[in-house]
């Protein structure tokens, strides 16, 4: 029940002009978030479809203790959503009694408009783009578990395995319980789109991260080895943090920072759910980490993905659709400090490689700032030229720009998102020469089908809270 009343209280400050949707969520102390979010964001959408079936139903006469908000969020449940499956509180035997009402109130709808699928009640503008048809990315935490498990349990729970994916026409097809192994990510499981994880007994156990191919690509094009040290430059909230702790399999050290004390005890939960023990928080402006701190003496290995507008985020495009460029005042802003974090981590003296990346879209946040790193210190660093089919590259501003990655929806099946891997050309004199070779960054083979399963893999008996 306290998820419902949490979406509604969300929807009331939204309507009142408290504040924006995704900061009322992450504002509401709600403890999983994006489950929230993702409430919120539908029932938004459907707001006039719901709107016009409950008056049609007289549910608020009905009802007088039944607060509008409220009524938007459990109709949509109903309706639209998963159902409320043994949740909803006293709320559903309420709804129970209004159900067959409401369901023949829908169905008039669609009649009355001609339509026969939800979805084609939306109007023009709230009708589904690109951005919510991209997939559900689910990457298997390798700390707990191994791909092969998560297949096959997902198999035994009636979910048909499609095998790894040759095309993005492969995960386009994706529909029902269906699902693909990432074409790039041996660890990378893909559902269709709007498949809810969030209370999956291997997503609550730390098992699986539900984090977007995209956003994938920081880490593993980063790369430490095993041992490496490691900083995590703007942490939260912890997705790629928990990337970087399962490739380096907990061994080594990850020094992870953010300002943000709210959020980086989000991201402490996430990473002992996930079974992270190699990383230390720290609440602390990255900008004020000193490079000369015996601390970070060997730290090679440096990912920095700072704030940004956030105009690539999918809930941002579902929640704002055709939104404009921001003020360009705050742009100016961002890119400033964006800037000045890059040029800080490319001063940490053993620094051999170093991933840029934002949930951007705009070049100001992206190729110009690293293009303004790179004119800093010209001899020191280059951009390193990674995974030479993707298909989405950086914007040509500038000799060797074509070396960046850009995602979209239209062009990755992903989250708009931009990655820079730097690289150090000449060797410090503090890292020794067989040391400085650079890892070749390929994506692994696909995991054989018929290897022994780990007793550690096997889905827990309960299932653990957020």
């Amino acid at each position: 029940m306290a998820l419902y009343a949490a979406a509604a209280a969300v929807l009331a400050g939204v309507e009142s002009r408290q504040g924006s949707l995704r900061g009322l969520v992450y504002g509401s102390n709600f403890q999983n978030v994006k489950q929230l979010y993702a409430l919120v964001c539908e029932t938004q959408r459907y707001s006039t479809v719901l709107d016009a079936v409950i008056a049609s139903a007289g549910l608020l006469r009905a009802e007088k203790k039944l607060r509008p908000h409220l009524a938007k969020v459990l109709v949509y449940e109903l309706l639209l959503g998963r159902g409320f499956k043994g949740r909803g509180g006293r709320w559903k035997p309420l709804l129970d009694r209004h159900q067959a009402r409401l369901k023949a109130e829908l169905a008039r709808l669609k009649v009355r408009r001609g339509v026969s699928q939800n979805e084609d009640l939306l109007e023009g503008g709230s009708k589904p783009g690109p951005a919510s048809q991209v997939p559900r990315f689910v990457r298997v935490n390798t700390l707990k578990t191994c791909s092969e498990d998560a297949v096959d349990y997902f198999k035994r729970q009636g979910f048909s395995y499609q095998g790894r994916a040759s095309s993005l026409e492969d995960v386009r097809a994706l529909k029902g319980k269906c699902f693909l192994l990432d074409s790039l990510l041996p660890e990378l499981l893909v559902f269709p789109a709007r498949t809810d994880l969030h209370e999956h007994p291997l997503y609550q156990a730390g098992h699986l991260i539900l984090q977007d191919k995209a956003s994938c690509l920081p880490a593993m094009l980063l790369a430490p080895p095993p041992g490496s040290h490691v900083i995590d430059a703007c942490a939260a909230p912890g997705n790629k943090t928990s990337h970087l702790a399962a490739l380096l399999k907990n061994q080594g050290k990850i020094f992870a920072f953010d300002l943000d004390a709210r959020r980086l005890a989000s991201t402490a939960t996430l990473l002992a759910r996930a079974g992270v023990s190699c990383c230390e928080l720290a609440e602390q402006d990255f900008l004020e980490v000193s490079p000369s701190d015996q601390r970070y003496r060997q730290v090679q290995y440096i990912l920095l993905d700072p704030s940004c507008s956030g105009s690539g985020m999918l809930t941002r495009q579902l929640e704002e659709p055709g939104t404009g460029v921001p003020n360009q005042e705050r742009l100016r802003a961002l890119a400033a400090f964006q800037q000045r974090a890059l040029s800080h981590a490319l001063t940490f003296p053993a620094l051999r490689r170093l991933v840029y990346s934002t949930c951007s879209l705009y070049q100001e946040e992206n190729e110009d700032v690293v293009r303004a790193a790179l004119q800093q210190s010209p001899a020191a660093f280059r951009l390193a030229p990674v995974l030479p089919s993707w298909p989405h590259r950086g914007l040509g501003t500038f000799p060797g720009a074509e070396h960046c990655l850009r995602a979209s929806p239209e062009t990755t099946l992903t989250g708009g998102f931009f990655t820079a891997v730097l690289e150090r050309v000449e060797v410090p004199s503090s890292v020794s020469q067989a040391e400085a070779s650079a890892p070749e960054v390929t994506p692994n083979p696909a995991p054989k089908r018929k290897r022994r399963r780990r007793k550690a893999t096997a889905a827990p008996s309960s299932q653990p809270g957020m």
